[in-house]
């Protein structure tokens, strides 16, 4: 909080001393409140550190203005839930038991401890949690009315006339809230709306704190420097084993190159899906359409390959997926965990419903819900695929033939037949599974 110039500055004028305890404001009736300042360092700390790109911190703020006041100590009880609902973001301890239980958000340690919601930290940090689940409810990308109805009402009332009046009140806040320091966001070079100006910490002055070895094995290090492409591109910019910087943008989020990209998903590929193949490049153009390669992935999505925690989890625990362990929503910020959970999730998605499925219900199934997949419809989903596919394989060598996904747990003697050049299958041929 301190190395919030805007705090430090409120908190100096108000005599407050760096090393002693820092006094709350109170109201007339003596009840403590954090001022629109501290609301939002607290909401930007929160969101730099656990939700980078996935939680806007002005709408945090303007919910904990709605909910409480920005009062730590409030509380208010729903007689219909019967729930008594805490702190700054008004967030109901059976709520809390979920996100920590179910979701792993157990970045603070609440262990039942119900009062430890009255910390401004912990309780905006839990609320900003519920808020990313709402975001991708029902693995549907949910808007911000949405999310700000739902999070009052319920994901049954988000669209009732019950919560209407709470989301103009809510734009409303929002435009009294402190201006917040608006960058120029720059992309990942060479991405399909990416930005020329991204800055590169390899070409920068300034050294990135966020290395590859903070966020991998260093098993799967040497793997990466064992890859002559890698290994190129990093001895060129520099780069020295146990400190390899992580490329970052304009706003400090760090990226992969697509040399590295494509590396972890060969790699992956290699090591742990020998018998259910999905070449390295169809990776790499799904990553590219939902993260961008960014490592914390973008919006809803976490990580690079957009997996979010519970599907991880579901995949891990129940279709036994465990070469790499997920006990936490940080952990598929790991580019080798997101990749490897991404790759099994294909393989489920590719016999979704007990079926064979084309190459294009895996993707668009993969990017927006297997649920939600309409092959009359979804055609530029399809031909962004296609797009992002074509920065990483040469279409016309790959044009006749190429291995797609196939889960054949229980199959033996694979063959492999090619089909005809077509629009929508101009880089697949499937992997047919044969019972002896």
């Amino acid at each position: 909080m301190w190395m919030d110039s805007d705090v430090k500055e409120e908190w100096l004028n108000v005599g407050e001393t760096m090393g002693s305890k820092v006094h709350l404001s109170r109201d007339p009736d003596g009840q403590p409140y954090l001022t629109q300042t501290e609301m939002k360092a607290v909401a930007g700390i929160i969101v730099r550190r656990h939700f980078v790109s996935h939680i806007d911190s002005e709408m945090l703020c303007a919910i904990a203005e709605l909910e409480s006041g920005r009062q730590p100590l409030a509380t208010q009880y729903n007689k219909k839930s019967k729930d008594c609902m805490k702190g700054i973001m008004q967030i109901s301890p059976k709520t809390v038991e979920w996100l920590v239980r179910d979701l792993s958000y157990q970045t603070y340690e609440v262990d039942g401890n119900s009062k430890l919601l009255y910390k401004p930290f912990v309780n905006v940090y839990l609320g900003a949690a519920y808020l990313k689940w709402l975001s991708n409810f029902e693995l549907i990308e949910r808007s911000e009315e949405f999310m700000v109805r739902a999070y009052k009402g319920g994901t049954k009332k988000a669209t009732h006339k019950s919560t209407l009046k709470y989301w103009q009140k809510y734009l409303s806040v929002k435009e009294t809230l402190p201006t917040r320091k608006v960058f120029e966001v720059a992309l990942v070079p060479n991405a399909p709306s990416a930005s020329a100006t991204a800055v590169s910490p390899r070409k920068g002055a300034n050294p990135a704190k966020i290395t590859w070895d903070s966020r991998t094995s260093p098993e799967d290090m040497e793997e990466m420097w064992n890859n002559a492409n890698v290994s190129k591109e990093w001895t060129k910019s520099g780069e020295k084993r146990g400190k390899v910087r992580l490329s970052h943008d304009t706003e400090k989020r760090p990226y992969l190159s697509r040399t590295e990209q494509r590396a972890v998903a060969e790699i992956i590929l290699a090591k742990h899906f020998s018998t259910r193949v999905v070449k390295p490049t169809v990776l790499c153009a799904i990553a590219e359409i939902v993260s961008m390669r960014f490592v914390n992935g973008v919006g809803q999505r976490t990580g690079l390959m957009g997996i979010d925690y519970p599907t991880a989890r579901w995949l891990f625990k129940d279709l036994g997926y465990k070469s790499y362990i997920v006990q936490s929503v940080e952990d598929l910020t790991n580019p080798f965990v997101s990749m490897y959970f991404g790759a099994a999730y294909m393989a489920w998605l590719s016999e979704y419903e007990g079926r064979e499925r084309s190459p294009q219900f895996v993707v668009e199934a993969y990017i927006s819900g297997p649920q939600n997949v309409n092959l009359q419809e979804t055609g530029p989903l399809w031909l962004k695929f296609e797009e992002a596919l074509s920065h990483y394989e040469d279409r016309k060598k790959e044009q006749n033939s190429c291995p797609i996904l196939r889960n054949h747990l229980g199959f033996r003697n694979q063959k492999t037949v090619h089909f005809a050049p077509d629009p929508y299958l101009s880089y697949w041929c499937f992997r047919v599974m044969s019972c002896d």
